[in-house]
């Protein structure tokens, strides 16, 4: 039997894992969206499940000055003594800190900040209660700089040491340490989160080295490989109950030449294996296929999620996110029933702000999203509908809106300097259905009054959103979204349903 790579698609950069039992729990990046750190559990490594976010809280998470790509960077989730712990980077302000719980289902703690610098941390803890806290490239240079903390309080009890500078890629990050028998293993990646990543490994007989470097690094790599998986990296690494290993890890599955990848960077898995020395090999020889040998793993499917949501629920789903923190007045599950109701502020989609903007990630190449939609306009500049968003410069929508007096239908590209107001229609219902159609290389968007087979608008290119033209560590989200387009709307923009469907 085998299992799909990636695991985890979509935007799930970064990925951390610890096993409690035989449970295994998942975090990710999440960069300037609003809650952060997905968290996911699975049963057998290969189905995985999101049952929430770390941070949900703006007592925990600030991201109203955080840039695109800015705000949350890799995460690291362990779990000790009754006790999980996430520690992460805000680089948007606060820095390094870690949370904690005893529930990966409940409210995670305010956060306890550490005074070190640099980026993805990791928490170590020793058998003997010392607790090692280790993250990349201070501001005194590259490597994986560590120091000893009371986890109880976040205070440093060291120095915080240089303890090893990588094989001589660059950007040595992602540091983890892991005890396996006499050893203290040492895994970072090296080559950047592009398409030279890497990850490779060193071993000493203490957790604060001196480290040597594992003969055969790097232990993953796709570098200048022909292959439909590339940028992996990222690496981390966790034991069943069996005894075996395996290994959770970033990468990319781009398109075209030259390659370009808008999904973002996903969840991929791997075996890990042993060699005579001691050294760890990912996968077949650190590479990687989107079909995989299953082992010893016995599958246990997580189900499927339901195509629509009719916001008939108290709360979100998980899969939801906001863009940067959330202002309350924007949006709303109880002003009409069943309906998820915005309320556009001044700010727009082409600002590094906080719109009215309720999103989810596309996670499959083929898909179709369709949302109904019950907004009338009643000034002039109020907006809303269905974007295709990677960033505030680059992105497309399908929405209703009001121009001198009059209600219409447009279709709208911004793709860096240059927008354009492709197409438009008079409108007059109140109601309208909007629908998004992608594969691999085209979006196409189209609309219905009453969810007959859509009048298609406009298309855009997906490569157009891509990291190699847009920029960034994210990926593509499709979002419903309302703008007063520079004054607060009065009008609430209703939607009844949304609906994501798969095709691949």
């Amino acid at each position: 039997m085998h299992y799909r790579n990636p695991v985890i698609s979509g935007f799930h950069p970064d990925p951390s894992i610890c096993r409690v039992g035989e449970d295994y729990y998942l975090v990710t990046s999440s960069f300037e969206y609003f809650p952060g750190v997905p968290l996911f559990h699975s049963r057998d490594l290969a189905n995985w499940q999101q049952i929430g976010h770390v941070l949900t809280r703006t007592e925990q998470l600030n991201l109203k000055k955080a840039g695109s790509s800015g705000g949350i960077y890799a995460p690291t989730i362990r779990y000790h003594d009754g006790t999980f712990y996430m520690t992460t980077t805000n680089v948007s302000g606060g820095g390094n800190f870690y949370v904690y719980t005893e529930d990966p289902y409940g409210e995670w703690s305010d956060p306890i900040y550490v005074d070190q610098s640099g980026i993805d941390p990791d928490l170590f803890f020793d058998v003997d209660g010392t607790v090692y806290y280790t993250t990349s490239h201070d501001a005194h240079g590259q490597g994986a700089y560590q120091s000893r903390i009371d986890v109880k309080t976040g205070q440093r009890l060291s120095d915080v040491t240089l303890i090893w500078k990588g094989t001589g890629g660059q950007y040595p990050e992602a540091p983890h340490i892991y005890r396996i028998g006499d050893w203290y293993y040492l895994m970072i990646s090296e080559g950047g989160t592009e398409y030279g990543h890497m990850a490779t490994i060193a071993r000493s007989r203490r957790p604060d080295g001196p480290f040597e470097s594992c003969p055969h690094n790097p232990i993953l790599s796709h570098r200048s490989l022909l292959k439909s998986i590339h940028a992996t990296g990222h690496a981390d690494l966790v034991q069943t109950p069996e005894g075996d290993w395996w290994a959770v890890f970033l990468g990319i599955r781009p398109l075209g030449y030259p390659m370009h990848h808008h999904l973002g960077r996903e969840t991929f898995l791997a075996p890990v294996h042993w060699n005579e020395d001691g050294w760890p090999i990912i996968g077949d020889n650190g590479t990687v296929s989107e079909s995989m040998p299953l082992g010893n793993l016995i599958p246990q499917p997580k189900p499927a999620l339901p195509v629509r949501d009719d916001f008939d629920a108290a709360a979100l789903a998980p899969v939801w996110t906001f863009l940067r923190s959330p202002a309350p007045e924007n949006w709303t599950l109880t002003e009409k029933s069943g309906c998820l109701t915005l309320y556009g502020s001044s700010v727009t989609l082409n600002e590094a702000d906080t719109p009215a903007f309720v999103g989810r990630r596309q996670q499959h190449f083929e898909c179709r999203v369709a949302a109904h939609l019950q907004f009338a306009p009643q000034q002039d500049g109020e907006e809303a509908g269905i974007t295709v968003f990677m960033n505030e410069r680059f992105h497309y929508e399908i929405a209703v809106t009001r121009i001198a007096g009059v209600r219409k239908l447009i279709f709208r590209r911004r793709l860096g300097t240059l927008w354009k107001v492709e197409s438009e229609m008079p409108w007059s219902s109140d109601s309208v259905v909007l629908t998004v159609d992608t594969d691999k290389s085209h979006y196409r968007f189209g609309f219905s009054a009453n969810g007959e087979e859509p009048f298609w608008f406009g298309q855009g290119e997906c490569g157009l959103l891509s990291t190699e033209v847009a920029g960034g560590f994210t990926g593509v989200f499709i979002a419903m979204y309302a703008t007063g387009n520079g004054v607060r709307s009065v009008t609430p923009a209703h939607f009844d349903w949304f609906d994501y469907e798969a095709f691949e």
